[in-house]
């Protein structure tokens, strides 16, 4: 009797998380080699540091699934890990985190930090929390996302007719449907077959992203619109992250932040690296004016009509221009 109450005693404690030890599985769709890839190396690093049991494994170039794949183990509580945008948010059921993925929204990248401190990013995180995702860290600059094209785009007229490709989400679709391009969802890792092939125009993404999987030797125009601040954001399962010790809980979370500095340094001095090497590749930069950058700004204007279509909530634009100030 007294060993078959030991038993659930130690189930008990094992199923809560104290005593456990767990793995982490991170996957994502990157080169290891790119700045987010070595952000997450530090990330299993600082984690290890912390002899909590809680350790990381990473699997880039999406060797555990695309993202929809990823989250839907989440929501079932495996424990694993993948970074996702408000875009994605949107489609999983809290609408408002969308706008974040709006095109030309941030004037620059402290206005994405003051955004996430806010009251309003909070709310937001915790409907997420509700639905069953939790985000670990969101402090992660995925970098400025520009389009690089098969054929030459030197104004945002020029995007017209344009087959472009985009993550499968709705608020990236219309983000380039307001520029005047055609959107195409489509897996990532299809993209370079797609550009060679003809099949697109082209693909946005920050340069690191863009660089690092080669896209440039298949479409030798680019532009730095930077149509999107793109912060990330680092997800796992509510119910698998509730499971884990107090201790366990702060070094994630801790480790995260420190890691996404990290990052953050690394995004900011590859910018200069990577378009270097691509000029030298043989691609076609447009630098584009204020005056060019008007335009894209007021084309973009229409996707804020859009709230309607996303089930934004009453005066959202106005409330997330305000939290960043």
């Amino acid at each position: 009797m007294k060993k078959f109450f030991a038993a659930l005693v130690l189930t008990a404690l094992l199923v809560s998380g104290a005593y456990a030890d767990s793995v982490l599985q991170i996957g994502f769709e990157n080169s290891i080699t790119e700045p987010v890839g070595q952000g997450l190396q530090k990330w299993k690093d600082l984690l290890a540091a912390r002899n909590t049991g809680l350790t990381i494994e990473l699997f880039p170039d999406s060797q555990l699934g695309n993202k929809t794949d990823l989250i839907d183990q989440m929501l079932l509580g495996e424990p694993v890990m993948t970074l996702a945008d408000g875009a994605f948010f949107a489609d999983y059921g809290v609408p408002d985190m969308g706008i974040v993925f709006g095109p030309f929204l941030f004037a620059n990248w402290d206005e994405c930090w003051k955004l996430i401190q806010s009251d309003w990013w909070k709310e937001q995180c915790e409907k997420l929390n509700e639905m069953g995702i939790k985000i670990i860290a969101a402090n992660w600059a995925y970098g400025e996302r520009h389009t690089l094209t098969t054929k030459p785009v030197k104004t945002v007229e020029d995007l017209k007719g344009l087959q472009i490709r985009v993550p499968t989400n709705q608020i990236q679709t219309k983000g380039f449907e307001v520029l005047g391009a055609t959107p195409v969802g489509m897996s990532l890792g299809d993209v370079y077959t797609a550009l060679q092939q003809g099949t697109i125009d082209g693909g946005e993404n920050p340069l690191s992203t863009l660089y690092g999987r080669k896209h440039h030797e298949v479409a030798k125009y680019l532009i730095l619109d930077g149509h999107v601040l793109n912060f990330t954001n680092w997800i796992c399962s509510s119910m698998w992250f509730d499971g884990l010790t107090p201790e366990q809980q702060k070094a994630l979370i801790e480790t995260g932040y420190e890691a996404g500095v990290y990052n953050n340094e690394l995004q900011a001095k590859a910018n200069d690296y990577y378009l270097d090497l691509m000029k030298k590749e043989g691609v076609t930069v447009v630098v584009p004016d204020e005056k060019v950058l008007e335009g894209f700004r007021t084309k973009a204007q229409d996707f804020y009509k859009l709230g309607g279509t996303f089930k934004w909530s009453d005066g959202l634009y106005d409330k997330v221009k305000a939290a960043m100030k």
